[in-house]
């Protein structure tokens, strides 16, 4: 596994990361039944991916999956762990926000979230309000960082401007090879700036798990011809500029581990032209 700094943080998260949205249908029963569908397959596939390396884990107090999350993670050494959560858009008031953050806390078994995201922005509710109550979570030492998640260009700026001394860390966003949009504002800002682009859905809805175009043409020209179309896919995106980090979903311990080994997979600038070449959306 390789790592790199995850934003000004000083932590160095493993490359690809672990996310815990599964789909609409499991939120929903979670919700109203407190079921947890596949929960021992589901918490198998997260500890594959610590004894993998994989150091960083996204979940949120909507997926229903925190508790999942603490499983896994109870008996690691916390220090050597990024976990990420995210508040829900209609828990945006200060109050709110403050409240589903020390739920998130008791649900993830944590004394402190590395990384706690505004999950979707809210018109109702006034930025500088929820930035306020973000950066006294993050002077009572309950959070280490904050993110935001499905903020356009604007809508960033407008957060960071209502920060009084914290930075906003990361955006997380609807990235691979399939949906390129954050490219045209969102990640030169985010390089110019040096904050974490986290990219969720990088296998573009699993469209990049079987053979792509331009997959067979980039493995022409790779040596060891072991590697598969979504370690491909996961590559592009961590090579394609130090501040990004893939977040696929931890669904199987096979799959997982899978992912986890495209880490070591490092494309060459000309694999990553032909990648680019072909529109995929």
């Amino acid at each position: 596994m390789r790592y790199k700094e995850f934003a000004k943080t000083g932590f160095k998260c493993s490359l690809v990361g672990m996310g815990t949205f599964y789909d609409a249908l499991w939120i929903a029963q979670a919700m109203i039944f407190g079921l947890q569908r596949g929960k021992d397959r589901k918490l198998d596939a997260l500890k594959a991916g610590l004894e993998a390396g994989v150091n960083f884990i996204d979940t949120a107090e909507i997926y229903r999956s925190e508790s999942i999350v603490a499983g896994a993670i109870k008996g690691s050494k916390r220090d050597e762990l990024f976990v990420a959560t995210k508040v829900f858009q209609w828990h945006l008031h200060e109050d709110a926000v403050i409240k589903s953050c020390k739920r998130s806390l008791l649900k993830l078994g944590t004394p402190y979230i590395d990384l706690y995201q505004i999950h979707m922005p809210n018109s109702r509710v006034p930025i500088g309000e929820t930035m306020g109550a973000m950066e006294k979570l993050l002077n009572d030492g309950l959070i280490r960082a904050i993110g935001i998640s499905n903020f356009s260009l604007k809508q960033m700026q407008e957060a960071e401007a209502a920060l009084k001394k914290a930075e906003i860390s990361s955006t997380q966003m609807n990235y691979s090879l399939v949906h390129r949009g954050v490219e045209k504002d969102i990640l030169p800002h985010c390089q110019k700036e040096n904050i974490a682009v986290i990219a969720y859905f990088p296998l573009g809805h699993g469209k990049l798990v079987r053979e792509f175009v331009g997959y067979a043409e980039v493995m022409k020209s790779v040596e060891d011809k072991k590697w598969t179309p979504s370690q491909v896919a996961l590559s592009w995106l961590f090579s394609r500029s130090e501040v990004i980090f893939p977040i696929p979903r931890a669904s199987t311990r096979n799959h997982v581990q899978l992912d986890a080994q495209a880490a070591d997979l490092q494309l060459t600038p000309d694999q990553m032209q032909i990648l680019e070449r072909y529109n995929l959306a």
